[in-house]
């Protein structure tokens, strides 16, 4: 059932559909980032700077080369914390088109169901927010097993596969259930839902590879509770009957 969801699910990561909102994720990620490069920068020069200028005194006219390597320094550090940001970023804004990428696998692989109701814009707002935050964790978690010796790797991957698991079925399921049931359904396949959130962690995992991570879970997801709800009790309810 897994595997068969993620094949699914690849398969439709590089068709036209699928591009459109990648390309628009991409767009607005780069946008995002160069806009808090500038900021990061601005703050730097703003704050750290005059701070350096106080504590050597006489600088820059007998330290250059000490503002020259500070600068590099400084570069070089946000340059490493913009790539640390680059999956979480691309998960929150990503969130923003997750319905539009759930109702593209709606349509096309089960057109004889009722279509999926886009989650309220708060709620996907809030979605994206914990996406983002589930996302950055694992990056912080990757980079610090580096760091650490002794660490077993799996850690990074049994975490996410949790976290990232429950928030992607859940999204996926509040298409056409209310958010208890969402969590209650979820619960009741709680393994399936992690061994589905463990090949979501593997493409967190893998750099470039890892800018495909929402829109595949999405798409995962989604065959995944149309074939568990499906086992459970036949087809899911019409959207439409759910209460506002």
């Amino acid at each position: 059932m897994i595997l068969e969801a993620a094949r699914a699910a690849v398969s439709r990561l590089f068709t036209a559909e699928y591009r459109r909102i990648f390309l628009k994720t991409a767009g607005a990620t780069l946008l995002f980032l160069i806009a808090l490069w500038i900021g990061l920068k601005e703050l730097f020069d703003a704050f750290a700077l005059p701070w350096i200028e106080a504590a050597l005194p006489g600088f820059p006219a007998w330290a250059g080369w000490l503002g020259l390597v500070a600068a590099i320094l400084a570069g070089v550090g946000l340059a490493l914390g913009l790539a640390l940001l680059v999956a979480p970023v691309t998960a929150i804004v990503a969130g923003i088109f997750l319905d539009e990428a759930a109702e593209i696998i709606e349509k096309t692989d089960y057109p004889a169901d009722p279509p999926g109701k886009a989650v309220p814009a708060v709620v996907a707002l809030w979605l994206a927010i914990k996406f983002f935050g589930v996302v950055l964790l694992g990056n912080i978690v990757a980079l610090l097993l580096l760091l650490v010796p002794g660490i077993n790797i799996a850690a990074f991957f049994l975490v996410n596969a949790y976290l990232l698991g429950r928030e992607f079925f859940e999204f996926a399921a509040m298409r056409f259930r209310d958010e208890a049931d969402a969590k209650a359904l979820r619960r009741r396949h709680a393994g399936t839902v992690f061994l589905a959130g463990l090949l979501i962690s593997a493409f967190l995992a893998v750099p470039i590879l890892n800018l495909l991570t929402p829109l595949f879970a999405a798409a995962m997801m989604v065959h995944l509770h149309k074939m568990v709800s499906q086992r459970d009790s036949g087809p899911v309810a019409d959207p439409a009957s759910r209460s506002a």
